[in-house]
């Protein structure tokens, strides 16, 4: 008889393992397939959005650029002047100093952080057993008011300190439409160490033959936000690789 109890639960305990597993990518196939579908998204060789972000009752103009092959970057328009952010070309990660205008590389920390990242490029979760990262189906929680189910996604870890880190984002699924409506992460490094960053995503609209967020709310969990708005999302453009270019002279 305990030989029959240990059998029943070793089989019950794999099938829902394998339960999980399907409800984890049934989640993220319906996701694929409410925006636009995986073909199109394979398709994506960059984004550049425009948008603004509410800061303090100020609204501020950016541009954001992100290709395929990891280079990226961040313009943001202020009094006047056009200041880059978090600009990486592949190698190089470096921004301009706020107060000098001159243009600062990253640490070597910081830089290997963001090239880890390379590979979630348009989506993380696209083709993610591909890249080695795992999903889990953590639960459902509630969600402004709206039922989500919760998904860990684990991917490439980071060497922070001279300690490798787990890179661990936990991503909320609106469970009607499958599709992302908030992130949390903790955050690793600086001064918001240990804290939770949090974004909210809605307004799902079309952009090229997918479907993406143009309204987000970006901060710490706990703490009000900074609005985002979309204004456009252009898809596959046209970018100088000049652009992305540490100045060698600044």
């Amino acid at each position: 008889m305990k030989m029959l109890n240990r059998l029943f639960i070793l089989v019950t305990l794999i099938c829902s393992y394998t339960i999980n597993a399907q409800t984890v990518d049934e989640i993220i196939d319906n996701y694929f397939e409410n925006t636009g579908g995986v073909e199109n998204w394979e398709k994506i060789e960059g984004v550049k959005m425009s948008a603004k972000v509410n800061q303090g009752g100020m609204e501020i103009p950016i541009e954001i650029v992100q290709l395929k092959s990891g280079k990226m970057m961040t313009t943001i328009n202020f009094q006047g002047q056009s200041i880059k952010q978090g600009v990486f070309d592949g190698e190089v990660l470096w921004s301009s100093n706020f107060m000098t205008q001159k243009a600062e590389k990253s640490d070597e920390e910081s830089t290997n952080m963001v090239k880890n990242e390379m590979n979630q490029f348009p989506d993380p979760f696209l083709n993610y057993k591909e890249k080695g990262f795992t999903a889990e189906l953590v639960g459902t929680e509630n969600v402004d008011g709206s039922e989500a189910f919760k998904i860990k996604l684990t991917t490439t870890p980071n060497i922070i300190e001279g300690k490798e880190v787990p890179s661990i984002t936990y991503y909320f699924f609106d469970n009607e439409n499958f599709v992302p409506i908030q992130v949390h992460e903790e955050i690793t490094v600086g001064p918001g160490k240990g804290m939770v960053s949090e974004i909210k995503l809605s307004d799902y609209q079309e952009a090229g033959n997918v479907y993406m967020p143009f309204s987000m709310t970006q901060g710490v969990k706990g703490q009000p936000g900074s609005p985002i708005t979309m204004d456009s999302i252009e898809i596959n453009p046209t970018v100088d690789d000049s652009e992305f270019a540490f100045p060698e002279e600044n």
